[in-house]
């Protein structure tokens, strides 16, 4: 079957979760506020960037994780999707989904952030298959370490490579939506690549390449 391929934050959400999570995280004084939203903001202006250090983010990023129970942390994301993710699933990107799904095209979520914020989101969408960057496990409780390669820039490319294997799979006649000029090399790799309300830097690729230009926002 033809793959269907979306990042997530901000393109088909309207919005980042990962910097939503952390946002939630301040606002239920879970963490040292002041501190904790000055280094999220720095960390999403990076991005923002192209500059991200992804290994000093997740090490960031999964403290919290590392610190609480799973049950816990099961409790917080029910709230956390209630709260700040169920408002950004616009109704543009179920309707993209649905028209893949309708085509018979294997949809597949691939995204930067990590799975335990994620996977509940392509729940949500109806999407089986994730790929997202993976925080190690040890003795049934996450640490601050990434598992394997981190799912971001060329990490997209090479945890798709990966899936394409393990699935029996190929790239031909697929699609990737994405936002970023961080996804340039899983764009470059797409039979099509279509820009998703595209930040500054992807929308002057997509112009100079004449790539498709869509918007999912309602």
């Amino acid at each position: 079957m033809p793959l269907a391929l979306f990042d997530l934050d901000n393109t088909l959400l309207s919005g980042d979760s990962d910097y939503e999570w952390g946002q939630f995280l301040v606002e239920k004084n879970l963490v040292d506020s002041k501190a904790y939203e000055r280094a999220n903001q720095k960390f999403y202006k990076e991005y923002q960037q192209g500059t991200l250090d992804i290994v000093e983010f997740c090490a960031f990023s999964f403290a919290f994780l590392a610190s609480q129970d799973r049950q816990t942390l099961n409790a917080l994301h029910k709230e956390f999707m209630q709260q700040k993710i169920i408002p950004l699933m616009g109704d543009k990107s179920r309707a993209l989904l649905d028209k893949h799904r309708r085509r018979g095209d294997e949809l597949l979520i691939i995204t930067a952030t990590n799975s335990f914020i994620t996977r509940p989101i392509a729940e949500a969408f109806g999407v089986d298959h994730l790929i997202a960057t993976e925080p190690k496990i040890v003795d049934g409780k996450f640490t601050t370490e990434i598992d394997g390669e981190p799912c971001f820039k060329e990490g997209k490319v090479i945890r798709l490579k990966q899936w394409l294997e393990e699935q029996n799979a190929t790239m031909r006649d697929s699609v990737f939506y994405s936002d970023s000029h961080n996804d340039l090399p899983l764009l470059e790799m797409a039979d099509t690549p279509v820009a998703v309300d595209p930040d500054e830097k992807l929308e002057e690729i997509a112009l100079q390449r004449d790539w498709e230009i869509l918007s999912l926002r309602s």
